[in-house]
């Protein structure tokens, strides 16, 4: 399982690796809404100062705990692309296929 906060910067950094490569050929893609369907485990240990985690379980998961449930959450992103003065810049991303990719 891996941490949803882990999983958000992992995608953020998919896309940040797509627009740094810029956009190539005449295909190009506008950045708009992402939206992110998981499926997770909320964790939580007791004590002072308990924190509640949520873990991303992978599609055909076994051995998951029986005292554990699996919540949907359905994550609606919004990225933007801030200029050093503050304004919002349109974000192009090209399309192209990384190698081991579907």
């Amino acid at each position: 399982m891996i941490e949803l906060a882990e999983m958000i910067r992992e995608l953020g950094q998919e896309l940040n690796a797509a627009l740094a490569e810029g956009p190539s050929g005449i295909v190009r893609f506008e950045l708009g809404t992402v939206e992110v369907e998981a499926d997770v485990v909320v964790s939580r240990k007791g004590g002072v100062g308990a924190k509640v985690r949520f873990w991303v379980v992978e599609a055909g998961a076994e051995g998951q705990s029986e005292s554990s449930r699996t919540h949907r959450i359905r994550l609606a992103l919004h990225p933007r692309l801030v200029a050093p003065d503050g304004t919002h810049v349109k974000v192009l991303i090209s399309g192209e296929e990384e190698e081991g990719e579907r």
